[in-house]
């Protein structure tokens, strides 16, 4: 055990709590569900009309939730510092539509929808948001916007008002109402933390962080390279999906329903090597498998833009406990959601895609991790489609 100032430094992947000798590593952080539940209990975070349920608490995130109202936009778009998010819409000249009852989002159109949270922040904390991994697989970009922005997916410190959501259907379109959840928001303490590389180091080495056939590649900075799996189990085996254009819409609130075979085509192993069409959508997945430790949270960054013109991943936020188990990265890969723009491009097998950022959850191991315990869907995934499917018939 690492040792500050001649007293122990508590592992991140202890199971207990810390002796009250223990230094905290940092006083900044990721939020865990129960520093997040009380913020909820001290008005922090609000839902408007209806308050916030314990199940939109993950382990190290916030699921948030559509509201009443959306408008068709012509254009996606930051306010700026001088603007709110309405005025713009209302410059653009934004279509409303009623999400009481259910509506539809096309293919190919924006929409800015105000979300049922608000939020009335401390100045130490900040959020950062992203989609939620189902969202993210049916190729739906999220971003969220908040009043005077210059960024999306960002909750600057001390920010007090409405959240709201823009959301673009790149392949299907979708049916969404009030209530619906499509995005999710990490809170922060201060800048996150990102888990010293020297730890990182140690936790990749000892295989708790992933788990990999043949030699890992060297990590950046503390950052963990992940590959993509283009051989599966081998020649002729699936390793991926490409989506069908055409298709009917997807109600973002069903569960295990729709048949995949009218939305996507297997991909089966070939050699090791994969051709990705422009602006088409497929689901791949690591090679690696991927685990995050109570204490820690972990992101999937891209790769270079310049090593090719494909895009990896929406979703990139993984939760503590996911893929962990019995102490190791143990049976979850990243499934990679991915498009190529512009010309085609060549996958090859254990080609490097993207980074692994960990970073320390404060405060402690979360009252509640990613699995079993708490409905997580996607716990134990090989490369899988998003939970709206059935189970690729025989």
């Amino acid at each position: 055990m690492s040792e500050k100032n001649g007293l122990p430094l508590f592992p991140a992947d202890h199971d207990d709590e810390p002796p009250s000798n223990v230094v905290a590593l940092r006083n900044t952080g990721i939020l865990p569900a129960q520093q997040i539940q009380e913020l909820i209990g001290g008005k922090s975070i609000v839902g408007t009309p209806e308050s916030i349920t314990s199940d939109q608490i993950q382990p190290a995130s916030l699921d948030l939730r559509l509201g009443t109202q959306a408008f068709r936009v012509r254009a996606s778009f930051l306010p700026g510092p001088n603007s709110a998010v309405m005025e713009r819409v209302t410059r653009l000249e934004g279509s409303p539509i009623d999400l009481s009852a259910g509506a539809v989002f096309e293919r190919g159109v924006v929409y800015v929808a105000k979300l049922m949270e608000n939020v009335d922040l401390g100045s130490d904390i900040e959020g950062t948001a992203n989609p939620k991994s189902s969202t993210g697989r049916l190729d739906v970009l999220t971003r969220l916007i908040t009043d005077k922005a210059t960024a999306f997916d960002r909750i600057p410190a001390g920010h007090k008002g409405p959240l709201y959501v823009e959301v673009a259907p790149l392949t299907f379109s979708i049916v969404v109402r009030k209530g619906s959840r499509l995005n999710q928001v990490r809170l922060s303490r201060g800048r996150r933390a990102m888990a010293p590389a020297t730890k990182i180091q140690q936790e990749y080495e000892e295989g708790r962080l992933v788990s990999v056939d043949g030699e890992p590649l060297p990590l950046r900075q503390g950052l963990v390279p992940v590959t993509v799996d283009l051989v599966g189990s081998g020649r002729g085996s699936v390793i991926g999906y490409k989506a069908k254009h055409g298709t009917n819409t997807i109600d973002v609130d069903r569960v295990n329903h729709y048949d995949p075979r009218e939305y996507w085509e297997k991909i089966t192993s070939d050699g090791g090597r994969l051709s990705l069409d422009p602006d088409s959508f497929y689901i791949l997945a690591t090679r690696e498998q991927v685990g995050v430790p109570p204490r820690l949270a972990a992101e999937m960054i891209p790769f270079d833009p310049n090593s090719g013109e494909f895009r990896i991943h929406y979703a990139g936020f993984f939760d503590p406990g996911f893929g962990w188990r019995d102490g190791r990265a143990q049976g979850s890969r990243a499934v990679l959601e991915v498009r190529a723009h512009g010309v085609p491009f060549i996958l090859e097998h254990g080609q490097h895609v993207g980074w692994l950022r960990y970073s320390e959850v404060l405060g402690g191991k979360p009252d509640r991790l990613y699995g079993e315990g708490i409905a997580s869907n996607y716990q134990g995934q090989g490369v899988a489609l998003a939970k709206h499917f059935k189970t690729w018939p025989d």
